[in-house]
């Protein structure tokens, strides 16, 4: 995972590596290769994905997807996560998905999701020195190219030391 961190860090100023992340992720995260979700921009705390309107990501009335967009929530604040921690360190894991759907999206949809160093401080980091587990709720908004709301996600992750994590056998 650091060497994922380490790509990270480079796609943040390079088209090339942005390419290359975008690849990495889709053969490491194979469910969503059919979708193709691909990170259009990395900043400070900020990652932005993409899901183009294509066939496989379409429903029974040419819309995307539901589902593709709950998921969309859901990886964009998982990998922005990721960046902020070591996962040899914490386990993050899902523990719901709350979504409000707004608008039919009929065209490409992308979703901006930001976190900063000094809120996985003080809401997650301080709170695991105390606390075996953190739970913690983030609102991701979905938006189309014409700028429609099109939905809204709420999506809960648990973190935990993995010293904390006691698995069944």
């Amino acid at each position: 995972m650091d060497r994922l961190q380490a790509l990270i860090q480079k796609a943040r100023h390079s088209a090339f590596y942005l390419w290359v992340l975008n690849r990495i992720l889709l053969r490491t995260v194979p469910f969503n290769k059919p979708h193709n979700i691909r990170v259009t921009s990395i900043g400070e705390g900020e990652l932005s994905m993409e899901v183009r309107n294509s066939k496989n990501n379409r429903n029974h009335i040419s819309g995307i997807h539901a589902c593709l967009l709950a998921t969309m929530c859901e990886y964009v604040s998982g990998l922005s996560l990721l960046l902020h921690f070591s996962p040899k360190e914490y386990r993050i894991i899902l523990k719901n998905i709350h979504m409000t759907y707004h608008y039919q999206a009929k065209t490409d949809v992308y979703v901006n999701f930001r976190i900063t160093k000094e809120q996985i401080e003080k809401e997650i980091i301080g709170p695991l020195k105390t606390q075996e587990t953190v739970f913690r709720e983030f609102p991701v908004e979905v938006y189309d190219k014409e700028r429609n709301h099109i939905c809204t996600g709420l999506i809960n992750w648990q973190i935990k030391a993995w010293k904390n994590v006691k698995a069944k056998v």
